[in-house]
């Protein structure tokens, strides 16, 4: 099968974390390697994977190689892959818009963004039509948005930019592009797919938060209250200290434990949300989750967790198999909101199920089709996982 070219926005932890693990697991080339929710994914393994643009507006990303990019300061992720190739891709500047916030100037350096300026007289309009160009002679067929929280107007640009080169788009933030009536349309008029919004990591504070809340649920507890706390030491974290960026984050994280709730809680009964920012943390997470209901009798029960993850890497697997996902759709001329993958790898899809469901829709998604077209039910060679 042919390459998946994939064009990134903001080359951050998140996408260090993700070139890192396309190298990885190329090299390893083992169908049983571990941290992956699939190795095949409708004929497509990680390495069939290639970066062919990137874009940022940091200094000291901008006309660097991409392996080496993702590597440079603020980028804090674990280092797991340390020795990539060069590529020969070199990271484009992008333009600023609202991609940064300019609370973190009071910050060193070394955790925070370095801007680079815009060139005097340069418009928006031309500035699409760079980046369009750079789409189109790259070869990319999918976008991949990891711009900070709070990026509306820099995303809607990236996304307009993908309509305009035909490329399907990944939204892996919450500003909502897949769950807007408006974006999905403009999407599927365009013949591209698009899934979103924001991605839920592998094993993360949300989709752990989701499986305790189905499982009051299923047990018959009556959940009452509850919270999600989290910290961390990234640029991530630290962009979210501004607090007017937090509102579509907020509604990501809250929307996606109310949908598998039994009833909604009120305002006041639930807290989701990003807490604080500890620099000594760098790219470790830590969730604070508390669940206060009541048992049989109308006994009252309490449960708290507390987890630790490396935020970037989480996300990573997940994303390898959202790029899979748009692969496969564009194979077979899918357009618009893919609804099993949004709901299942991602915070606030246009239409929630619960996580059971959505896992099944996806994988109805990639084997159905994939097996008719790719694969021979009746070769024994042939795996297939997930």
């Amino acid at each position: 099968m042919e390459k998946i070219n994939v064009a990134i926005v903001g080359v951050g932890n998140c996408a260090s974390a993700l070139v890192q693990g396309i190298h990885y697991y190329r090299r390893k080339n083992d169908p049983d390697a571990l941290g992956l929710l699939h190795w095949d994914l409708g004929g497509y393994t990680p390495g069939d994977i290639d970066v062919t643009a990137a874009f940022d507006v940091d200094s000291r990303k901008v006309g660097k190689d991409v392996t080496r990019a993702v590597f440079a300061p603020p980028n804090c992720t674990t280092v797991f892959c340390p020795d990539l190739d060069p590529s020969g891709v070199m990271v484009s500047r992008g333009p600023l818009l609202d991609g940064y916030a300019r609370h973190m100037d009071s910050y060193d350096v070394k955790f925070r963004c370095l801007p680079v300026g815009t060139k005097d007289g340069e418009t928006i309009e031309q500035m699409e039509e760079t980046v369009v160009h750079i789409l189109e002679a790259s070869g990319a067929r999918i976008m991949l948005n990891y711009l900070p929280v709070g990026s509306r107007k820099a995303t809607e640009f990236y996304a307009g930019c993908a309509l305009k080169a035909g490329l399907a788009f990944v939204n892996n933030i919450p500003v909502f592009i897949a769950s807007s009536p408006d974006w999905a349309a403009r999407f599927k008029a365009a013949g591209l797919p698009v899934i979103g919004d924001d991605i839920m990591s592998q094993i993360g504070a949300t989709v752990t938060h989701r499986a305790l809340t189905e499982l009051f649920k299923n047990r018959g507890v009556n959940l009452e209250r509850t919270y999600q706390l989290n910290t961390g030491g990234n640029t991530d974290f630290l962009n979210m200290l501004n607090r007017d960026r937090l509102s579509s984050k907020k509604e990501s994280k809250t929307e996606a434990v109310q949908a598998v709730a039994k009833k909604r809680l009120e305002k006041e009964n639930i807290h989701v949300g990003p807490s604080d920012y500890v620099a000594w943390q760098k790219d470790n997470k830590v969730c604070f989750i508390r669940m206060e209901g009541t048992l049989f009798g109308d006994v009252p029960m309490n449960l708290e967790l507390r987890m630790s993850v490396e935020d970037s890497p989480n996300s990573a697997g997940v994303a390898i198999d959202l790029i899979r996902c748009a692969a496969l759709a564009l194979d077979r001329n899918v357009s618009g909101v893919m609804e099993g993958p949004s709901a299942f790898f991602c915070k606030h899809p246009p239409v929630p199920f619960s996580n059971e469901t959505a896992r099944e829709k996806t994988q109805d998604f990639i084997w159905n089709d994939s097996q008719k077209t790719q694969h021979d039910p009746k070769d024994p060679n042939q795996k297939q996982t997930g």
